[in-house]
């Protein structure tokens, strides 16, 4: 602990933020260029040096968060990067989209703003880059085992980075032409930039990883064909099957899925297009679902230039305080939010019915009508108690020429052909079934991530990735050094 008074003499201060109408005319980042590190040393002396460190529970990679807050404390800036590297492949990925809940874990945070532990990992990445502490980390010597990774969201790289170090020859399959998954065409270039993407696949690359893009498996590779070909495979898809909302009138056109609308902003972002064939310039918006996902939908309709966008949430609006009999310290509290997008769609008023910046909390969607060419015009709605039941006379009518459904996902997509070609297990929810060591029904085929866990946070993602790697390891090795954070049945701490 540098400062053993710092949490008691310095304040919370969060990286600033660009002014939302210098930020909204473009999809650079929405934080001050170069503003976080000269907060950054004094807000990591805020750390306490807790002798049970609760952020360590609450991030499920194990993060050595009050050793790098130490470091960065006394500007010891390589050391830093290396505990932060211990557990984490991708610090700058989780620093900027990580919702942080070992936050809501921290000590500090019992009674008082936590550490800006987010704040921190992100500073550490980026010096760490821009130090030239980052480089690839080749294996001294090849296994001769063979592993193929399918997917390249944050859990397959994950898998593919450790099980590369570990000395196995490994390629990782996409279906896109571009590496990321949902990082890359799901995630607003807003909220974090593809340079972080770009250099940490430059890394893996100069470790010996193969990337195979553009390759569906289970349509251009079949899926027994490269389970013959690979000691191992991990399936690491991700849940992309989106749910859906049965309401009448979602026939009309105008409607649409969040991941229909998003890819198509990253692709102009890209250089792919001009502009995107799905804009919402013009329009007035309606998101229908009120997750992080809804407010990347949020951000994008406003750097459109929609007419109004609003985002329907179908919980009550929380408070700004921990209801410690139903959320107590340290589990992850569900308070009121105010994220980039929504401070912009507030700020610019884009909502001016809703209850708070765009949202309109205890909503649910009733049904849309259209005009005669079968095209959406409005979304009925009405407001709900805390079991979902309508309350009676509080039916509302919104304008909305273009919907987006951000429901969120159910469960990997299996019109690929990928699950069915292995005969793999399935749960009841659609998820991929697995044992205590990520192992499938299938001998030597693996899940991780999204596909077997369910919809979950980067921060579980990268977990995932790094634990199924010491589990395909320890198959082909018949043991393993690699770090194993969690097991395939571990979840967040809840009361």
């Amino acid at each position: 602990m540098a400062d053993p008074k710092g949490f008691m003499t310095t304040p919370r201060q969060e990286w600033p933020r660009r002014p939302v109408e210098e930020r909204v005319r473009d999809w650079d980042e929405v934080y001050v260029p170069g503003a976080l590190l000269p907060i950054i040393s004094k807000q990591a002396d805020r750390c306490m040096d807790c002798g049970i460190p609760f952020c360590h529970d609450a991030c499920p990679l194990g993060n050595l968060i009050p050793e790098w807050n130490d470091l960065v404390s006394r500007e010891d800036w390589r050391a830093a990067s290396e505990r932060l590297h211990a557990t984490n492949n991708f610090p700058e990925f989780t620093g900027r989209l990580c919702p942080a809940p070992c936050e809501a874990g921290c000590v500090l945070a019992i009674n008082q703003p936590a550490v800006t532990i987010k704040n921190v990992e992100c500073a550490i990445a980026d010096r760490s880059w821009a130090e030239g502490f980052v480089s690839p980390r080749p294996p001294d010597r090849l296994s001769g085992r063979t592993v193929a990774v399918i997917g390249s969201g944050p859990t397959g790289l994950a898998a593919a980075q450790q099980l590369t170090r570990a000395g196995h020859t490994v390629a990782v399959y996409e279906k896109d032409d571009r590496l990321g998954g949902l990082m890359r065409y799901g995630i607003p270039e807003f909220k974090m930039e593809k340079l972080h993407l770009e250099r940490r696949l430059e890394q893996m690359r100069g470790e010996g990883t193969k990337f195979r893009t553009s390759t569906v498996v289970g349509r251009d590779v079949g899926a027994a064909e490269l389970r013959t070909r690979y000691d191992a495979v991990v399936i690491a898809t991700g849940a992309t099957a989106w749910r859906e909302l049965t309401v009448p009138g979602r026939e009309l056109t105008g409607i649409h899925q969040a991941m229909e609308y998003l890819p198509l902003a990253n692709r102009v972002c890209e250089g792919d297009l001009q502009a995107s064939p799905m804009s919402a310039a013009g329009k007035h918006v309606v998101i229908v679902g009120g997750g992080d996902t809804g407010a990347d939908c949020l951000g994008t309709a406003v750097r459109d230039g929609a007419a109004s966008v609003t985002q329907l949430d179908i919980y009550a609006l929380p408070g700004a305080d921990r209801d410690e009999d139903t959320e107590p310290w340290p589990t992850y509290p569900k308070v009121y939010r105010l994220s980039a997008a929504h401070e912009e769609a507030r700020d610019l008023e884009t909502a001016p019915a809703a209850d708070a910046d765009a949202r309109l909390f205890a909503a649910s969607t009733l049904r849309f009508t259209g005009d005669g060419d079968g095209h959406v015009r409005s979304l009925h709605l009405v407001e709900v108690d805390a079991q979902r039941r309508p309350l009676t006379g509080s039916v509302r009518t919104l304008p909305a020429d273009f919907v987006l459904l951000a429901l969120g996902f159910s469960g990997p997509v299996r019109e690929d052909g990928l699950i069915d070609q292995l005969g793999l297990g399935l749960e009841p929810r659609g998820t991929i079934s697995r044992d205590g060591d990520f192992a499938t029904n299938v001998p030597g085929v693996f899940a991780a991530g999204d596909a077997a866990r369910g919809q979950s946070l980067i921060v579980w993602a990268i977990a995932e990735g790094r634990a199924v790697a010491a589990a395909v390891d320890r198959y082909l090795n018949g043991s393993s050094c690699l770090p194993a954070p969690i097991g395939p049945y571990d979840r967040p701490m809840a009361v």
